[in-house]
């Protein structure tokens, strides 16, 4: 498969740029980046453009996008116009822009995932098994200092997937915050969310549940952002194979 990176004057990008070039699988033929645009990408494969609107949508299969969610939607709808598969793990993007893209992709597919570590789609998957057993959860999920949005984009599907596998949750007893907000977000089903903002963290998540006598935490540290590029190489090679719009990397897992 034929891959742009968009973004790719990134931590992620760059990132990206690398995992594609080692894959026997994939080829780099673009990276994309304003603030980088008439240089080599960090690879010193290609050099990089502008925007998109400067590649030949035919000697390009796959675009992944990790930008930021204004520009990820210009970007996914020019895959879409293009017949060009789009990768995108940029945060922001919101239900409406779901549906926007179901109604672009025609001769072409396109997966938005919230993360791309294996682990992280195993936490969700065990999470919501383990939400018709618990009355009670929190979700705390934790991330670098440079983090524009929250919660994650983890966080929310964990969330929604947690209230969609069940909808007996406990009410949260506190009845005077000290501090305002200090008992976190609501999120789906009533389940509190915290976000944690830090210097020296990657991306990580702990899912707490609660009942009489026992709890029980799920947790997921991604330690570098190489633990993304499975998941992203992967969603590369196969994204032929998945028509329309998909939410989520477990489908690709079979999970």
């Amino acid at each position: 498969m034929r891959v742009a990176v968009i973004g790719a004057a990134g931590r992620m990008g760059s990132a990206v740029c690398e995992a594609v070039v080692v894959d026997e699988h994939l080829d780099l033929v673009a990276a994309v980046d304003p603030l980088c645009s008439g240089e080599k990408d960090p690879t010193d494969t290609v050099v990089v453009s502008e925007s998109l609107q400067h590649l030949d949508p035919a000697d390009v299969d796959v675009a992944v996008d990790f930008t930021v969610a204004e520009a990820a939607r210009l970007n996914i709808h020019w895959c879409a116009n293009n017949g060009v598969h789009a990768v995108v793990g940029t945060s922001g993007l919101v239900d409406g822009d779901i549906a926007s893209f179901r109604s672009a992709f025609t001769s072409s597919n396109c997966l938005v995932a919230p993360n791309f570590a294996i682990g992280a789609v195993l936490l969700m998957r065990f999470a919501e098994m383990a939400a018709p057993f618990f009355p009670t959860a929190e979700v705390i999920e934790l991330h670098h200092d440079n983090k524009v949005d929250a919660p994650s984009g983890t966080a929310m599907r964990t969330l929604e997937r947690m209230a969609e596998a069940s909808s007996e949750w406990g009410i949260d007893p506190t009845e005077h915050e000290t501090i305002a907000g200090s008992r976190g977000g609501t999120g789906p089903g009533g389940i509190s969310v915290h976000s944690i903002r830090l210097r020296g963290l990657v991306a990580h998540q702990e899912v707490l549940f609660g009942t009489d006598g026992e709890t029980l935490t799920l947790r997921h540290d991604s330690l570098d952002r190489a633990s993304f590029m499975a998941g992203i190489t992967l969603a590369c090679r196969v994204i032929s194979e998945h028509p329309g719009v998909t939410v989520g990397l477990d489908t690709y897992l079979g999970i």
